[in-house]
C-alpha cells in the first residue's frame, strides 16, 4: 500500500480505511461504497485499463493463517472460477504492504433489498429477475459451487435492472467439506449486526434448514435460499421472521411459512407450486437440479406471456372488486396449461404417482420398444449379455421374454396390420479421426425390411435407412434416408419432405397421419424437436437440448412427449404442443428413454444407468488397470512417450470438464471446462473447445501459463490433433485445417468431407478418411494425394501412424470387440495387432475412444456401458 493510502482505523472508530485519491497497487480509491462483516468495498479506478471497478478489501485480518483470509481467499477463487452475466465478475486478486483485495464489476444500480422494501414485486417482474438469478445459481452449481449465502443484499442491480449475484465469501465446493477448506469454524450473519465466528454459516431468514442445523449442505441448500428470496420478492415480507435469531432459525427447522395466496393472491399457482418446492424441509424434495428450477419459471413466465392480453394484465390490474371473478379465469387457464406439472410443481398426494412395470430382467441393453396393435403385446430390440443386437417380444401382463427368430435388428414400428418394419445390418459412420472409434450415438444406417409379427423371413426394402414409422392404417411408411451426406424424411417413400446436412432422429407420425414428428441433432450437442406436415410445412417447437434420444406422440396426439436434457446424463420426459408450450412429464434420478406411446396413454420407457470407464496400459507394464476418474471419462489423447491421458469428464456433475492424469495412476489434474481434442506432445497444451461454444478453439495450459484463444474462422471444430513437433495443430470439423500455432494462421488442407487426423512422424503427410469412408494419404504442403493400401472403405479409420513411419494402425467401428490392425503403407499387406474389450460385456455398448502410442506400447480406450430395463409406466400425465 502507498504512503498515505491508510485513513485510520482504532477499536470503535467509523472512520474507513482507504482515503480518497489513495491507491492500491494500480486503482485509485475514488470514493467508498459499503462495508460488510469481512470487507469494505471502493469505488476505483483501474489505472491501466481506464475503467472504474468495486474494489474490496479484508479487514481485521491477523495474518494469512485466519479464517477471515482464507475465507477472502475462497470468494476469490469461487467467483473468479465463474463466467456468467448474472454473476458479479472478478478482474483481479491481489495484495499490497499487508492488505489484501479483490478487484471486480462495478455495479451501481442498488440491491433488490432495496427494491423489496418498497413491497413486492409485480409477478412479470418477479419471475425476469427469478429466472435470470436461478440461471446463475445454476451456472455456479454445475462448476461445483454452492454460494451459501444468497438473500436480497447480495443480489446487485445494474443502472437497466439486471441482477448479479455477488458476495461469494461463504461459496464452498460440493466436493469439498468446509473443514477441508479450511473453514474451522463457522459464522452467523444477524441482520445489522457483525458476523460472529463460531455459529453457523449462512444468514438468518434466508438460511436453509440444514444449514440452521450445521449439517454438510449441496447445491439445494441455495434452492431454499433462493425460495426464500422468491417468497420476499411474491409478498414483500420474510417467509421465516422470529423475534430472535434464534428463534427465526426455529421456524426455518420446523415452521411453514404463511401461504402465499394469503398475502397476495395475484401470484399464479404455478409460482407458488415452485416456491414452495425450492422451500421443501428436505433437500430431496427440492429440484433435482437448479437448471430445471430455471426451466420451470420460465415455463410459468411463458404461459403468462400467452396470455398477457386477458388474464396476466387483468390480475396485474384488477381492482380487488374485480379479482375475484378475473381471478376464476385466469386461475383456471393457468391451471390446465399446468396441470402437468404435478410431477414437478406440487407436492405429493395432489396426483396419484406413475405406475412402474418392470418388463425385462437380464443384463444388457435395450435399444427399440414397441408397442403391438393389441396394446398388450411389446416388440423390443435388446443386447443381453455381451451378445448382438435380437428382437424379442414380451407381453404386459407377463414375465418372460421370447426371442423372435430373426436376424441381429432394431425394431422401427409395429404396424395396426401385425406387421414389424425392422433395420438389418447396422452401420456406424467412420470413427472420430485419431480418439474415436464409433459411437452409440452416431446415425445407425441399414437396412429397410418388414417381416409379419407372426413370423416368417423379412423382406428387405431400402438401404440406407435409420428411422421409420409406419401410418395409422398399416399400408405405408415414412423413413429417413441417408443420401449423399444428407438425412432425407420421405413419406410416403420416395416423396422428400424435408432435407438437412444435420441428423434426423426418433421420426413418429401422429394419430392423424397429417403431420411427421422428428428430432434434429447437430454434432450430438444441439437437439430440437421440429414437424413437418405433408404439404412439407416445416416447424421448431422446442430447441437447445444437449441430448435426446425418445419421441413419440401423446395418445390424443395434442402434444409431443420426448426426453431430452441440457447437460449430464439425465433426461427428463418432456411435453410439447404444436404451439410450443412446453411441460415437464417426468423426472427420475437416471436416463429415461422414451421409447413409445400406446393409444390409452401407457408408455414404454428405458431406463438406462450410463458409465463410461477408461482402461489403460501404462509403458513397461503388462496388465492394464482401470483409470477411470468420476462416472463418465473419456480418454481423449496420449503423450507419444505413453506417461500422460488427456481425458474429458461427461457424467452427473462434471458434464465437459477436462483433466489429465498420469498413466501411472496418479491424481488427475483439472485443466478447465470445455471439451478437449488433443494434448501436445509435450504434455504442456491441450487443445480444446471452450465451454459451451463449438466453433472457440482454445489452448489450456496444463501447468502454469494463460489460455490462448485460436482464431477458428467460423469453422466448428469436432476433433484434433498436434504436429509431432508441436508447433501446428490438424483440427477438422466441417473442414480440415492446419493452423500455425506461432503465427496463428489456419489454412485449409483437404478437400471439404475429407476427414484428416493422423500425422506421420516427420509431419509432411497426414492419413484421411474420404467423403464416402475410403482411406487417403494427402501431403501437408499439398499436391496428389493416394490411396492407403490395404484400407477398407466405410468400415475402419486411420488410429496412429507408427513410430518408423512405414504402417498404418486402423480400427474397425461400429463393432465390438475392437479390432485393430497394422497396415503396411507400401505394400498394403493386413497384419491384425491386438483386439480391445474390458472384461465386463454385458452390458457395454460401444468403445468410444481410443488413443494409442505410435510405438504400441501404450494405449488408452474407453469403455462405454448401457445397462437398460424396460418399464411400462401408466399414470402419467
Amino acid at each position: 500500500m502507498t504512503e498515505g493510502t491508510q485513513a485510520g482505523r482504532h477499536a470503535g472508530d467509523d472512520r474507513v480505511a482507504l482515503a480518497s485519491g489513495s491507491r492500491l497497487g494500480p486503482y485509485e480509491i475514488l470514493s467508498f461504497l459499503g462495508a460488510g462483516g469481512m470487507g469494505e468495498v471502493y469505488r476505483a479506478r483501474d489505472t491501466r485499463l481506464a475503467r472504474d471497478v468495486a474494489l474490496k478489501i479484508l479487514i481485521d485480518s491477523t495474518g494469512e493463517n485466519s479464517e477471515r483470509f482464507r475465507r477472502f481467499q475462497s470468494e476469490a477463487r469461487a467467483a473468479a472460477a465463474l463466467s456468467h452475466p448474472n454473476i458479479v465478475a472478478v478482474y483481479d486478486v491481489g495484495q499490497e504492504s499487508g492488505t489484501s483485495y479483490i478487484v471486480s464489476e462495478l455495479v451501481l444500480g442498488g440491491t433488490l433489498k432495496s427494491v423489496l422494501d418498497r413491497g413486492p414485486l409485480p409477478t412479470r417482474r418477479l419471475l425476469d429477475l427469478g429466472i435470470s438469478v436461478a440461471e446463475a445459481l445454476a451456472a455456479a452449481h454445475a462448476s461445483g459451487i454452492v454460494h451459501r449465502d444468497l438473500k436480497p443484499e447480495n443480489i446487485l442491480l445494474s443502472s437497466d435492472g439486471t441482477p448479479k449475484i455477488a458476495d461469494f465469501g461463504l461459496a464452498k465446493y460440493f466436493a469439498s467439506t468446509a473443514r477441508a477448506e479450511g473453514f474451522q469454524g463457522t459464522t452467523l450473519s444477524v441482520p445489522n449486526e457483525q458476523t460472529q465466528d463460531g455459529g453457523i454459516v449462512g444468514t438468518v431468514g434466508y438460511m436453509s434448514p440444514e444449514q440452521a442445523r450445521g449439517d454438510a449442505v449441496d447445491y439445494r441448500s441455495d434452492q431454499f435460499s433462493f425460495g426464500s428470496v422468491l417468497y420476499d420478492m411474491a409478498t414483500g415480507h420474510r417467509a421465516f421472521l422470529g423475534r430472535s435469531a434464534a428463534e427465526t432459525m426455529a421456524a426455518i427447522i420446523n415452521d411453514e411459512p404463511e401461504p402465499i395466496e394469503k398475502t397476495n393472491p395475484r401470484v399464479p399457482a404455478p409460482l407458488r407450486w415452485a416456491v414452495e418446492r425450492c422451500l421443501a424441509k428436505e433437500p430431496s424434495h427440492r429440484y433435482a437440479s437448479t437448471e430445471d428450477l430455471a426451466r420451470e419459471l420460465k415455463v410459468v413466465r411463458a404461459h403468462l406471456t400467452e396470455m398477457s392480453g386477458t388474464s396476466a394484465a387483468a390480475v396485474e390490474a384488477a381492482a380487488p372488486s374485480r379479482f375475484r371473478l378475473w381471478g376464476l379465469l385466469v386461475m383456471a387457464a393457468v391451471l390446465a396449461g399446468f396441470v402437468g406439472i404435478f410431477f414437478v410443481g406440487k407436492r405429493a398426494g395432489d396426483w396419484p404417482l406413475p405406475d412402474f412395470q418392470r418388463l425385462t430382467f437380464q443384463r444388457g441393453t435395450v435399444r427399440s420398444a414397441r408397442f403391438a396393435p393389441d396394446g398388450r403385446t411389446i416388440v423390443y430390440g435388446a443386447a443381453w449379455d455381451g451378445a448382438p443386437n435380437h428382437l424379442f417380444s414380451t407381453r404386459t401382463d407377463g414375465r418372460d421374454s421370447t426371442r423372435l427368430e430373426l436376424p441381429e435388428a432394431d425394431v422401427l414400428s409395429v404396424s395396426s396390420q401385425g406387421e414389424i418394419a425392422m433395420l438389418l445390418s447396422r452401420t456406424i459412420g467412420p470413427p472420430y479421426g485419431a480418439a474415436g472409434v464409433g459411437t452409440q450415438f452416431s446415425v445407425l444406417a441399414g437396412t429397410l425390411a418388414r417381416v409379419p409379427l407372426t413370423g416368417g423371413a423379412p423382406r428387405e426394402m431400402i438401404e440406407g435407412v435409420s428411422g421409420a414409422d409406419w401410418s395409422a392404417d398399416g399400408k405405408t411408411l415414412a423413413i429417413i434416408r441417408q443420401v449423399e451426406g444428407k438425412a432425407r424424411l420421405e413419406f410416403p417413400i420416395g416423396k422428400t419432405l424435408f432435407e438437412t446436412t444435420d441428423q434426423i432422429r426418433s421420426l413418429r407420425l401422429s394419430p392423424g397421419g397429417d403431420r411427421i414428428a422428428f428430432l434434429v441433432a447437430r454434432a450430438d450437442t444441439d437437439v430440437s424437436v421440429e414437424t413437418v406436415d405433408r404439404t412439407g410445412k416445416h416447424s421448431v417447437l422446442s430447441r437447445g437440448w444437449k441430448r435426446s434420444y425418445g419421441l413419440a406422440w401423446s395418445a390424443d396426439g395434442s402434444e409431443i412427449w420426448f426426453s431430452a436434457n441440457e447437460r449430464g446424463w439425465k433426461t427428463p420426459l418432456y411435453a410439447v404442443t404444436l404451439a410450443g408450450r412446453q411441460r415437464l412429464v417426468m423426472r427420475l434420478p437416471t436416463w429415461i428413454n422414451l421409447q413409445d406411446v400406446s393409444r390409452d396413454g401407457r408408455a414404454l420407457v428405458s431406463l438406462l444407468t450410463m458409465h463410461s470407464t477408461i482402461r489403460a496400459l501404462a509403458p513397461g507394464v503388462s496388465r492394464e488397470r482401470d483409470l477411470s476418474w468420476h462416472d463418465g471419462s473419456f480418454v481423449k489423447g496420449l503423450t507419444p512417450d505413453g506417461k500422460t491421458m488427456l481425458f474429458d469428464e461427461g457424467g452427473e456433475g462434471y458434464f465437459h470438464t477436462i483433466y489429465v492424469r498420469p498413466m501411472d495412476g496418479s491424481p488427475a489434474k483439472r485443466i478447465g471446462e470445455g471439451r478437449s481434442l488433443a494434448i501436445s506432445p509435450d504434455g504442456h497444451w491441450v487443445a480444446a473447445n471452450a465451454a459451451g461454444r463449438r466453433s472457440q478453439l482454445v489452448l489450456l495450459p496444463t501447468g502454469a501459463g494463460e489460455p490462448k484463444v485460436l482464431d477458428s474462422e467460423g469453422h466448428g471444430f469436432e476433433e484434433a490433433a498436434f504436429f509431432p513437433d508441436g508447433k501446428q495443430l490438424l483440427a477438422v470439423g466441417d473442414r480440415s485445417c492446419l493452423i500455425d500455432l506461432q503465427t496463428g494462421k489456419l489454412r485449409v488442407v483437404a478437400p471439404s468431407g475429407t476427414s484428416c487426423l493422423v500425422v506421420s512422424p516427420d509431419g509432411r503427410e497426414m492419413a484421411c478418411t474420404g467423403p464416402k469412408g475410403e482411406g487417403v494419404i494427402y501431403p501437408v504442403e499439398g499436391g496428389a494425394s493416394r490411396p492407403i493400401p490395404g484400407f477398407e472403405a466405410g468400415r475402419e479409420g486411420p488410429l496412429a501412424w507408427s513410430s518408423d513411419g512405414r504402417s498404418l494402425y486402423v480400427g474397425q467401428s461400429g463393432r465390438l470387440p475392437l479390432r485393430i490392425f497394422r497396415l503396411d503403407l507400401a505394400t498394403g499387406k493386413r497384419e491384425f495387432w491386438r483386439e480391445f474389450a474390458p472384461p465386463d460385456r454385458a452390458a457395454l455398448s460401444d468403445m468410444y475412444y481410443f488413443a494409442m502410442t505410435p510405438d504400441g506400447k501404450a494405449y488408452a480406450y474407453s469403455p462405454f456401458y448401457l445397462p437398460t430395463d424396460l418399464y411400462l409406466v401408466t399414470g402419467l400425465r
